[in-house]
């Protein structure tokens, strides 16, 4: 049998970063860590990669068996691979991220690990180069929501303005002006209003709207121009 003798072994693992939308913020999802080192911090959803596993089913059974969610769509994202990452033994991670709408998977979570939602500006502080994950899927996410309506993906398929713009200063770091903001939406021709509202946050309500999905793949780049650069 060839082997190859003289190349050094290294520990190939994948972790999950997994965004969800709940209707007002951005969250993201996360474990405490069930073993040391770090045991008890909170952590991405991540684990090795077993004989027989490719990297794709190993991200999705490591999902799986740590927070209950099935048939969640996984993206890869990004090779981590300094040498120091884990101080146990040098271990090359790969990322795979999802973006989710957290109400379509609430009877899914599973607390046995702990599986915890956060608001992302409110996040605690992750193991390792987590953080650094996070980051790194937080700017992919923001290069493919300026080229295609990606984020409307986590909205229910009724939604208010505000929720839409909640969505986009979280996922952006920014704050819009919302006249600005209702006006570009409008010109942009990508939304039909309906005729029923949302009073759970007022006696006023806000209006729901749905997503016209025959104009906004010809009229969705003129909606994101007035979207400034995030901030850094």
């Amino acid at each position: 049998m060839t082997t190859y003798s003289e190349q050094d072994k290294i520990a190939i693992a994948v972790d999950c970063i997994i965004f969800g939308f709940d209707g007002e913020k951005l969250k993201i999802l996360l474990i405490k860590r069930g073993f040391e080192p770090e045991k008890d911090k909170w952590s991405l959803m991540g684990g090795f990669v077993k004989a027989g596993e490719s990297l794709d089913q190993a991200a999705k059974n490591i999902l799986t068996t740590l927070t209950g969610l099935d048939g969640v769509y996984l993206e890869q994202l990004h090779a981590f691979g300094d040498p120091s990452r884990d101080p146990v033994e040098r271990t090359v991670s790969v990322a795979y991220f999802a973006l989710i709408d957290i109400n379509n998977y609430k009877q899914q979570l599973s607390e046995r690990y702990h599986a915890e939602w956060f608001p992302l500006k409110d996040k605690p502080k992750l193991i390792f180069d987590h953080d650094e994950m996070v980051e790194t899927a937080k700017n992919s996410i923001r290069n493919k929501a300026a080229h295609n309506p990606l984020l409307f993906e986590l909205l229910p398929k009724k939604f208010t303005i505000p929720q839409l713009q909640s969505l986009y200063e979280d996922i952006y770091d920014i704050q819009i002006d919302n006249r600005n903001f209702i006006r570009k939406l409008t010109a942009a021709g990508l939304l039909i209003k309906l005729s029923e509202k949302d009073k759970s946050n007022s006696k006023k309500g806000a209006f729901y709207f749905k997503l016209d999905k025959k104009r906004y793949k010809t009229n969705f780049p003129n909606f994101l121009s007035f979207i400034p650069a995030p901030s850094t």
